[in-house]
C-alpha cells in the first residue's frame, strides 16, 4: 500500500498545487477587477499599498503556481505576501486567525511555502522544460576533442 501512495505522490502535489494556485489566482482576480461573484467593495484602486500590490502578487504567483511555471520562487513571494498580510492586517485584530478573520491569509501562506519545498509535483510545466532540456542535451552530438 505504501509503494502505491509513494508512487501517486508527485500527482497528488502537482493536483494540490493546482488547486492552492487557482484559488489564491481568483482572490487576486477579484480584488483588481471585481470577477467571480465577490460580495467585498469592488476593486482595489491601482497603485495603492498594500492592497493593489497584494493582488497583483496573487494573480500572477497564482497563475504561475497553478501552471507549475517558477513554482518554487513564485510561491515564495507569495507566501511572503500572506505572511506580510497576517500579520500586518489581521494579526493585530486579535491572536488567532478565527478571531481575527486570517484563516485564507495562514492557509496560504503555508500551503504556498509547502510548495517552495516540494516543488511542483506532476503535471507542472516546470517538468515539463526540464524535460525538453535534459532531451536537447542528450541529443547533442559529442565534440571530437583534438589533441595537441
Amino acid at each position: 500500500m505504501t509503494g502505491r501512495l509513494n508512487n501517486a505522490q508527485p500527482y497528488a502535489l502537482g493536483l494540490f498545487r493546482m488547486v492552492v494556485g487557482l484559488l489564491f489566482a481568483c482572490h487576486g482576480a477579484s480584488s483588481l477587477f471585481g470577477v467571480l461573484g465577490t460580495s467585498g467593495s469592488g476593486t482595489v484602486e491601482a497603485g495603492t499599498w498594500p492592497g493593489w500590490y497584494a493582488a497583483v502578487i496573487q494573480l500572477v504567483g497564482g497563475v504561475l503556481v497553478l501552471l507549475g511555471l517558477g513554482t518554487r520562487a513564485a510561491a515564495l513571494i507569495s507566501s511572503g505576501s500572506m505572511a506580510y498580510a497576517y500579520f500586518k492586517v489581521h494579526q493585530p485584530e486579535a491572536l488567532w486567525p478565527l478571531q481575527n478573520g486570517g484563516e485564507a491569509s495562514t492557509m496560504f501562506c503555508w500551503a504556498l511555502l509547502l510548495l517552495v519545498f516540494t516543488g511542483s509535483g506532476a503535471f507542472g510545466l516546470d517538468r515539463l522544460f526540464a524535460a525538453r532540456g535534459e532531451r536537447a542535451e542528450e541529443a547533442r552530438p559529442e565534440r571530437a576533442t583534438v589533441a595537441a
